[in-house]
C-alpha cells in the first residue's frame, strides 16, 4: 500500500513540476471592424472581385474577432467573423443555413521541437498575397487572384524550419473553403519558404486536387521586400489548371509602397489576371491598377482608393446599360484594429 501511494505521490509530483515548467501565455484577444463607402463611376456595382461591392452607400465589412492561447509546446487559434466581408462566396457549410457568421480560422498546432511543428483544423489558405481581414491587406478591393484562388484549408499540415531562412510545409487537405467531411480529404499541398537577406522573404506554393472549379493544380509565388525603411515592393504570381479542359487562370500582381511621412502610405496595384480556356470557349483577360493610400491614427486606418480595369471583352456596363470595356470606381474604407 505504500508502495502504491508512493508511485501516485511520486506521479503526481512530476505532473505539478511538468505543469510549473510549461510555459503559458496569456489568452490573447484581438480583431477589427470595417466600414466603407463606394461610388462606382458606371452608377451601378461593375467590379466583381471580392467584398465592397455595394454602390453609393455607407456599408458593412464585418467585425472580425481572434482568440489565441500557448501552453508549452501546444497552441490553439480561434477566429471568427460577422457581417458581408467574412461571408465569402464559396464557404457552403454556413450559407445552407443562412449564417451570419463565418469561421475564419479553428486550430491547433503542437511545437514537436523548435524546428518541427504540426498544425491541424481550419486555416487561413497559405496561397496568394491578400487576406480577407482588411486589416491583412494594404488594399481594401481585392485583387482577380484572391477572389479566384482559395480562401481557406481544412486540413493537417506539417512544417519543417531549417533555420530562419528556410522553411518548408506540407499538408493534406479538404477541398477549398469547405471544413465539412462532403467531399473529403482531397488535395495535397506544400509551401517553401526562403529569406535570401533580411527584409526579403518568398512563399513558393503548390495544391493539387479538389476544388470548387474540379480538380487541378495551383502553382503560386508569393514574396515582399522592405528595400527601404520607406518603400516596400510585393508581388504575386500564380498559374492554375483544371483538368480535362476544364479551364483555369493565370495572373501576376505588382504593390509598390511608399511611406511618405509616418501615419500616411500611399500604395499602387498593378494586375494581369486571364481565365483559361474551357473547352471551345475562350478565357478573358483583365487588367486593374488600383492607387491606395493608408492614413493611420492609433488602431484606426482611413483608406482612400481608387481603382480602374480594363477588359476589351466588354464585361463591364455603363449607366444606360451599355456594355464597355473599362470600370471604374472610388471607395473610402474605415479599419479598426484591437
Amino acid at each position: 500500500m505504500k508502495k502504491l501511494l508512493s508511485a501516485i505521490f511520486t506521479i503526481a509530483s512530476s505532473a505539478c513540476v511538468f505543469a510549473q515548467e510549461a510555459p503559458t501565455s496569456p489568452l490573447e484577444f484581438s480583431g477589427s471592424v470595417d466600414t466603407y463607402f463606394k461610388y462606382d463611376f458606371a452608377k451601378q456595382p461593375n467590379i466583381t472581385t471580392s467584398f465592397a461591392s455595394d454602390h453609393n452607400s455607407v456599408s458593412l465589412g464585418m467585425i472580425d474577432l481572434v482568440l489565441k492561447k500557448k501552453t508549452g509546446k501546444a497552441s490553439f487559434v480561434g477566429e471568427i467573423s460577422f457581417g458581408p466581408r467574412g461571408q465569402t462566396q464559396s464557404i457552403p457549410d454556413e450559407a445552407a443555413n443562412g449564417s451570419s457568421f463565418h469561421i475564419q480560422n479553428l486550430y491547433v498546432n503542437y511545437d514537436f521541437t523548435d524546428q518541427f511543428s504540426m498544425t491541424a483544423g481550419y486555416m487561413g489558405t497559405f496561397i496568394g498575397y491578400e487576406v480577407i481581414s482588411p486589416v491583412g491587406n494594404f488594399n481594401y478591393s481585392t485583387s482577380y487572384l484572391f477572389t479566384s484562388g482559395p480562401f481557406q484549408n481544412a486540413g493537417i499540415k506539417a512544417t519543417y524550419k531549417f533555420s530562419d531562412k528556410v522553411s518548408l510545409m506540407a499538408g493534406l487537405f479538404n477541398d477549398w473553403n469547405v471544413y465539412s467531411a462532403s467531399r473529403g480529404v482531397s488535395s495535397i499541398g506544400g509551401q517553401l519558404m526562403v529569406s535570401p537577406v533580411e527584409g526579403w522573404t518568398a512563399y513558393l506554393n503548390v495544391l493539387s486536387g479538389l476544388s470548387g472549379y474540379g480538380y487541378g493544380t495551383i502553382e503560386d509565388l508569393t514574396t515582399s521586400y522592405q528595400i527601404t525603411d520607406k518603400f516596400k515592393l510585393g508581388l504575386n504570381a500564380a498559374n492554375y489548371d483544371v483538368d480535362n479542359d476544364g479551364g483555369g487562370y493565370a495572373g501576376v500582381a505588382l504593390y509598390p509602397q511608399y511611406a511618405v511621412a509616418d501615419a500616411i502610405t500611399l500604395g499602387l496595384r498593378g494586375e494581369y489576371f486571364k481565365t483559361k480556356d474551357v473547352g471551345t470557349t475562350a478565357g478573358t483577360a483583365f487588367t486593374s491598377v488600383t492607387l491606395t493610400a493608408n492614413i493611420k491614427s492609433g488602431g484606426l486606418t482611413f483608406i482612400p482608393e481608387v481603382r480602374l480595369d480594363h477588359n476589351k471583352d466588354l464585361p463591364f456596363v455603363k449607366s444606360n446599360g451599355m456594355s464597355v470595356p473599362n470600370a471604374g470606381q472610388f471607395s473610402l474604407a474605415a479599419v479598426y484594429a484591437f
